[in-house]
């Protein structure tokens, strides 16, 4: 859902057809951590892991309020799941004609998953335990997902 003024929905009433854009669980790779052994720290490529994913469909702006309800219900649900919240269509009626929602038919997906998939395991280990040390944003949702590839 979006603020109903968004000079999105002129864009989409032009041009239904979307592309909505996401990326996530990124973390960078110093090029020293891709050193194992008694390989040459300096001479290591640094690198970023991540997820991205492109949706392409065809976009519908929503604004009765009945499914705008349906939508935030869902988000709720999806981002704050076994909070007891009120329903946003029985306390927040008035304010969701300020708003306008947006549901696109995905018609094609795009995804890239990069998580060392092309070094070795030694190597994969190694920075998947440099990422669970630095602790950083992203770092541990980008470790799991290279160790769960090393399990593939």
């Amino acid at each position: 859902h979006l603020v109903a003024a968004n000079p999105v929905f002129d864009a989409v009433a032009e041009q239904p057809r979307v592309v909505l854009s996401v990326a996530g669980d990124w973390a960078f790779i110093p090029s020293n951590w891709k050193a194992v052994g008694t390989e040459d720290p300096r001479l290591g490529i640094p690198t970023t892991y991540y997820g991205a994913v492109q949706l392409t469909g065809h976009a519908e702006v929503v604004q009765d309020h009945d499914e705008l309800a349906a939508i935030l219900r869902a988000q709720l649900g999806a981002l704050q799941p076994g909070t007891d919240v009120a329903d946003p269509g029985d306390v927040h009626g008035a304010k969701l004609a300020a708003i306008s929602g947006l549901r696109i038919t995905v018609e094609e997906v795009r995804a890239k998953f990069k998580y060392g998939g092309n070094v070795d395991a030694e190597h994969r280990r190694a920075v998947i335990d440099r990422l669970l040390a630095r602790s950083g944003p992203g770092d541990s949702a980008a470790a799991a997902h290279s160790a769960r590839r090393l399990e593939a």
